[in-house]
């Protein structure tokens, strides 16, 4: 394994990048574009960083961090790309949080981690745009939802034979959109359907029972095909279905709580699934049936989205297909 003699954290966000060199203690803020990335060029060349001998370390982000992904590949610089919990526990008890410290902390990481630390793998063309079309799919469904909420606004104001214009337009548009959504979703299959490996595990992901079409190209997508986690408990701290435990010698002992942060996007596609296995799935129902009695409703369906998670993870982990025992019986 190759032994980089400089290491840059960088804590990334949608329009700025903050940038810190653990061996010069220094720190850059640029915005996350092409201008940006010429400033960061720069500064490279005055500290005398070689573009080979150095190692970026950035949180996972999901989609952020892929402009400066792009940069690091056209350069040929080294890359890592590291889960916010990691590093989150390497830190211990922290106070104060801002974008500067967080790009410090990163580097402090980077610095204590220099042994293990491995360069991530290229970026899959394929999970970039797969990601794009997903996002462009999500803010059509999004159009429809408000388009929809207006038209039953405005039919609860008037008379059902009152003619509305806004309704009629709206109606429209809520159909052009539907036949936009099937586009993309066309797209999507061919996209999926080129690239054997995602074909592969697009396969398996929606033999599980609840994993539709669209979860499991979610999960492909954010996932990077499985590779950008290593375990399925790792993946379900970053949707933000991993319960922590809110304790402290004797004077604390709170019950565990989900942490607000995780992808918010990726967790609302799983409640839909979730529900529907528990509805139709015989082993999940009774599951959730034994926890109801015990514990509220929500707490119960989360449960069944980490459930899930293991479920889509562990077929990919063996390469087959899910085997839904109580059916196998029958």
């Amino acid at each position: 394994m190759k032994k980089f003699n400089y290491r840059i954290g960088v804590d990334v966000s949608k329009l700025t990048l903050d940038l810190h060199s653990a061996e010069h203690q220094k720190h850059l803020k640029i915005d996350n574009n092409a201008e940006g990335l010429k400033a960061f060029t720069k500064w490279l060349k005055e500290l005398q960083i070689p573009f080979n001998d150095v190692l970026i370390v950035m949180e996972y982000t999901g989609g952020c961090e892929f402009r400066l992904v792009q940069f690091c590949e056209a350069k040929n610089i080294a890359y890592t790309r590291i889960s916010g919990l990691a590093i989150k526990k390497s830190m211990g008890i922290v106070r104060g949080k801002n974008d500067k410290v967080d790009a410090f902390r990163i580097a402090q990481y980077a610095d204590e981690k220099q042994k293990t630390l491995q360069p991530s793998k290229p970026l899959n063309k394929s999970i970039v745009s797969l990601k794009e079309l997903l996002a462009l799919r999500k803010r059509l469904v999004r159009e429809n939802a408000g388009y929809k909420s207006t038209i039953k606004g405005r039919k609860d104001m008037y008379d059902l034979n009152h003619k509305d214009l806004h309704i009629k337009i709206l109606k429209q548009k809520i159909d052009s959109n539907l036949k936009h959504i099937e586009v993309v979703e066309s797209e999507m299959d061919t996209l999926i359907m080129s690239d054997e490996a995602i074909t592969h595990n697009y396969i398996l992901l929606k033999s599980v029972r609840g994993i539709g079409k669209i979860n499991a190209a979610m999960t492909i997508a954010y996932t990077e095909n499985f590779e950008a986690f290593n375990n399925a408990r790792s993946y379900a701290v970053y949707v933000g279905v991993v319960p922590f435990e809110y304790s402290s010698g004797t004077s604390i002992n709170g019950r565990k709580r989900i942490s607000p942060i995780g992808n918010k996007e990726l967790k609302q596609e799983l409640n839909q699934a979730a529900k529907s296995t528990i509805q139709w799935d015989q082993e999940t129902k009774l599951y959730a049936n034994r926890l109801i009695e015990k514990k509220h409703y929500r707490i119960v369906l989360n449960n069944v989205k980490f459930k899930l998670i293991t479920r889509m993870f562990a077929v990919v982990k063996k390469g087959e297909l899910y085997v839904d025992k109580y059916k196998k019986v029958a």
